[in-house]
Parts: structure tokens; C-alpha cells; sequence
């Protein structure tokens, strides 16, 4: 027994040696990476031009014996990550200025060596159209554009092409900050934009009050856990720089239509008043009356907040019209084909220059009332696909009210579903003349927002005046699109949260009758890819009902 006991002992032992030696074997020895070497290409560089052509572009190549990765660390507080050691960047400060870059190399079990290396590069940027359309040429006063959903806004500092553009997380409702004195202070900024002998200047008129980030209520002597108005005076004309911009937007596959690509950096700590602790912001959009910027929290570089300038102080409208005789419904209790008092069909194909891929059709198998709902159903049928669109032109049309459409949405990628309102004279006032309002619009290729959006001559097509927000469970569970209509405002909302809304009066086409419609495209301008394997989905409708 002994002797065995021994010999068990003695295998075990072995087996111990023999697995730790294969551990080690496999592991290798280790060692930081060692001849770290870095070379960099100043773009552009030549015998006439030493600091390169005004890109600012610098292409850095790095190598090092042991090493697995690499990352560059810039001064300028971004980093970058470079599996091949090779990376282009653009410094774009403009000028002629030095640099100075750490270069890391990572080896096995995370060990590191590093380096650094100074650069001079030279950045020319100008953005002339922005100068002119900020200060008018002379000299021009922007204000919060506070009755537009969103004029105020946060969302996530990230990659995320769907989310990094706009206010992902939060958005203002119009005149959000309207109401408690401790943010209405807001609305009172003037921001002033100058052009002095071919220099940008800025002046922020808040008289004497600004309203803080709770991060940052410290810096004018206050506390709390809320964004509060704290007296704390802004004076003097500041200088503005311009330059490129390399935000996450920038490399967002729509870029193009998602930023102007240029920074402006406002002198001595300058902001647009609302303190986030940052003075630089990237323009998103700019036209002579509209201004959308997006700027990084100073404390926080994984938020960024959204505001939107208009040249033209708004003045909040009156409370909403209380909308409560019911006079027009359809509960969609009969089965069977829809009500022809009520509605009728938009037949044809190619969705009226939207590029759409549907069909429309009257067959039961696109529309039909069954169950106490309203089915529109878009099927793929051989290579094609059909669908339908309802309409009550001719049957029910109306000014003003409050409309309301119980639904719940289709799903799969390329599918367009819609619940929306025409002008009434279309068919002698040709589109986008006539008016449209999109109740609600959704993208099964983004099944995390909807859509709410207002077409009228000057914002139409990809220009149109609209907004976007998150919601979930769609396509699984019903949700009441709204849409509230007076004389003096429109306000879109899904249940009790305002998607966009608008200031109504007689220079836009949205005081006349409207008709309603519903369908469910395919593809499109709007609707996108088509998921291949797609056979069909349904938008359902529990009631559409509208008070005046």
C-alpha cells in the first residue's frame, strides 16, 4: 500500500512538471517591446513648403521588435489606436505649431514601451461662407432657437453612426426652459457674431446671468444637483478661430449631411451660453437664419451637447387649443374591406419620386379590417413587393385639431411605414407647395426612433423641417401617434412626448384642409436597404380619431 501510495505521488509530481513546462513553453519569455522606431511624412512637405501643404496631415509609421500593437497619444488630448504602427493625423490648429506625440508600443501580457516625437506641421483652413453667414458681412444677433424641439440636447460621444449627431439621449421640448426662474435665463442670450477687418469676433449679451451645467455650478459659486441660473456676467468681444474639424460625425458614412466640418473656437474662455465648460464647437449646420453646433461636456469627453440658433427671437405661442369634440373616427370594428365612406386608395408603383419598391393595391392581402384593427401589410411577391395606401382625400378633410392614430408598426429592414396629412389642394398646388405634415414616419432599418416632419416650400425633401426620437418596442407594441394643429402652432408627438413642433402662420402652407394617409412603403430615399430575406410585415391600426 505504502509503495503505491508513493508511486501515485511520484506521477502526480510528474504530471505537474510536465504541464508547467508546456505553460511556459507556450507563454514565452517576457520582455517590453525594445528598438522602438518612429518615422513621420509631413503631407505636402517640399523645399518651398518645410511644414507641409496646409493640411496638416502627418503619417506616422512605427516599428519595434516584440511588439503586438501600437497607439499614438496627441497632445492635443485625443489618442488612437494603430494595430500596424501606421496612422495618418491632422492637426488642425492652424498656423504653423509643434506637436508633440507619445508614441506606445504594446508587447505580451500588456507590457509597454513608449517614446515621444515633436512635430511642425502647418494647418490653413478658412471657411469663408461660415464667416459671412455667422456675422451677415457686418455684424448679426443669433438667439436660442427655443421653439423648435431639441434647440438644447445631449447624446453620447461615440462611433455610433446612428447616435453621435444629434441629441440621442435628451432633447428640449420648445420652451422646455421657459418656465422655472432657475433656467429661463436661457432664452434671454444674445449671441452676436462681428466681422472686424476679416476677423470673426463674438459677444455674449446674457445680462448678467447664464445658466450652468450642474457640473460646473461651482465655477460661479453655486451648488446643487440641477442646471441652474447663477449670476455670473460674460463681457467683452472675444475672437473666434476657425479650423477642421476630426469628430466622430466627421467620419459618420452621411457625414456630409450630418456636419460642416468646421471648429469654432471662441477666445478667453468664450461659450454660447449655455456653460459646459467648452469653448470650441463644430458646426453642424449653418444657413443665414439657422445654426445647429455640437460641443464635447469640458468634464466629460463621453457627452456632447446640441444647440440650435435662430437669427429670429421666438415668442412663445399661447397654450395649445384644448381639442375635445370628437369629429371625425373609425375604430376599425367591421371586418372586411375599409370603410368607403371613409377612405379610398392610392394605387401604382415607384412611390412618386421616392424610389420606392412597392406596389400599392386594394387586394386583401395588403389592407384589410380584421380583429378590431386596420392591417396594412407589405409581402414580397416573386421579385417585387406590393403593399397599400389608404387616403381620405375627397372622403374627410379638415383644418386644425387634434389627431390621434393608435399603431403599431411594421418590421424588417426597408420597410416605410407612414401616418401623414396632405394639403387638400394638391392636386392644383403641386407638392411641396400643398403642405405636408408626417405624423409619424419609421425606418425598420432603425427600429429605435421615429420620425416627425413638416415639408413646405424652402424645407422639403432632405431639408424638411423635422426630428427624430428614440422609442422602443415599435413594431411589438402599440404607441399614439399625435399630431396637435392650431392657427399658431403644430406639435408632433408619440404618446406624451413631443417629437417636433413648429410655429404656425401665413408664410408656410399649414392653414387650409389636410386628408389623411397611411401606408407602408418599401425601400426608397427613405425607407433604405431591403433586408433579403424580408417576406412580410404589417403596420396595424387600432383607431385613428380627430377632436376640434
Amino acid at each position: 500500500m505504502k509503495n503505491i501510495l508513493i508511486n501515485a505521488i511520484a506521477l502526480f509530481t510528474l504530471l505537474l512538471m510536465v504541464n508547467c513546462s508546456k505553460d511556459d513553453y507556450s507563454f514565452g519569455e517576457l520582455a517590453a517591446p525594445s528598438n522602438l522606431q518612429v518615422e513621420y511624412e509631413i503631407i505636402g512637405k517640399t523645399v518651398a513648403t518645410p511644414d507641409g501643404d496646409g493640411t496638416g496631415k502627418v503619417k506616422f509609421t512605427i516599428k519595434a521588435d516584440n511588439a503586438v500593437s501600437y497607439k499614438f497619444v496627441f497632445s492635443d488630448g485625443t489618442s488612437e489606436n494603430a494595430p500596424g504602427g501606421v496612422y495618418e493625423k491632422r492637426f488642425t490648429k492652424t498656423g504653423v505649431n509643434s506637436y508633440t506625440v507619445v508614441v506606445v508600443a504594446s508587447g505580451k501580457a500588456g507590457l509597454t514601451s513608449n517614446t515621444t516625437v515633436d512635430v511642425k506641421v502647418l494647418s490653413t483652413f478658412s471657411d469663408d461662407e461660415a464667416v459671412t453667414l455667422l456675422s451677415g458681412g457686418t455684424s448679426k444677433k443669433w438667439y436660442f432657437s427655443a421653439s423648435e424641439v431639441g434647440h438644447l440636447g445631449v447624446g453620447p460621444n461615440n462611433s455610433n453612426a446612428d447616435q453621435n449627431y444629434y441629441g440621442f439621449y435628451y432633447q428640449a421640448v420648445a420652451f422646455e426652459k421657459a418656465g422655472a426662474a432657475s433656467t429661463s435665463c436661457l432664452y434671454d442670450n444674445v449671441l452676436t457674431f462681428s466681422e472686424v477687418g476679416g476677423q470673426l469676433k463674438f459677444n455674449l449679451d446674457n445680462g448678467g446671468t447664464t445658466f450652468f451645467n450642474k457640473a460646473f455650478l461651482s465655477v460661479a459659486g453655486g451648488s446643487g444637483s440641477d442646471d441652474s441660473c447663477l449670476n455670473y456676467a460674460t463681457t467683452g468681444i472675444k475672437s473666434v478661430s476657425l479650423s477642421p474639424s476630426e469628430s466622430f460625425v466627421t467620419k459618420n458614412p452621411n457625414a456630409a449631411t450630418q456636419t460642416r466640418g468646421t471648429l469654432m473656437t471662441i477666445s478667453d474662455g468664450g461659450f454660447m451660453g449655455y456653460y459646459i465648460g467648452q469653448s470650441t464647437y463644430e458646426i453642424l449646420a449653418l444657413t443665414e437664419n439657422r445654426m445647429v453646433v455640437r460641443a464635447v461636456q469640458g468634464n466629460d469627453s463621453g457627452l456632447v451637447w446640441y444647440h440650435t440658433f435662430t437669427t429670429t427671437k421666438p415668442v412663445q405661442a399661447a397654450p395649445d387649443a384644448d381639442y375635445t369634440n370628437l369629429v371625425f373616427s373609425d375604430e376599425f370594428n367591421t371586418d372586411g374591406a375599409p370603410d368607403v365612406s371613409k377612405w379610398s386608395y392610392d394605387l401604382g408603383a415607384g412611390g412618386w419620386g421616392n424610389d420606392e419598391k412597392q406596389t400599392y393595391t386594394n387586394a386583401a392581402d395588403n389592407i384589410i379590417v380584421a380583429g378590431g384593427s386596420l392591417k396594412i401589410t407589405a409581402k414580397k411577391v416573386g421579385t417585387g413587393y406590393t403593399s397599400s395606401r389608404l387616403t381620405s382625400q375627397d372622403k374627410y378633410e379638415f383644418k386644425y385639431g387634434k389627431i390621434e392614430v393608435r399603431a403599431k408598426l411594421p418590421s424588417g429592414g426597408g420597410t416605410w411605414p407612414a401616418i401623414w396629412m396632405l394639403g387638400a389642394d394638391i392636386d392644383t398646388n403641386a407638392w411641396p407647395a400643398c403642405g405636408e405634415i408626417d405624423i409619424m414616419e419609421y425606418k425598420g432599418n432603425e427600429p429605435y426612433s421615429v420620425y416627425g416632419t413638416f415639408h413646405y416650400p424652402g424645407r422639403s425633401g432632405g431639408n424638411a423641417d423635422g426630428n427624430k426620437v428614440p422609442i422602443s418596442n415599435a413594431s411589438t407594441e402599440f404607441h399614439v401617434y399625435k399630431a396637435i394643429w392650431s392657427a399658431t402652432s403644430i406639435k408632433i408627438l408619440v404618446d406624451e412626448t413631443v417629437v417636433h413642433s413648429i410655429v404656425n402662420n401665413n408664410t408656410i402652407p399649414f392653414n387650409k384642409d389636410f386628408f389623411l394617409l397611411f401606408n407602408v412603403a418599401m425601400g426608397g430615399t427613405f425607407g433604405g436597404a431591403i433586408d433579403p430575406a424580408f417576406t412580410q410585415s404589417s403596420m396595424e391600426i387600432d383607431y385613428v380619431r380627430i377632436y376640434q
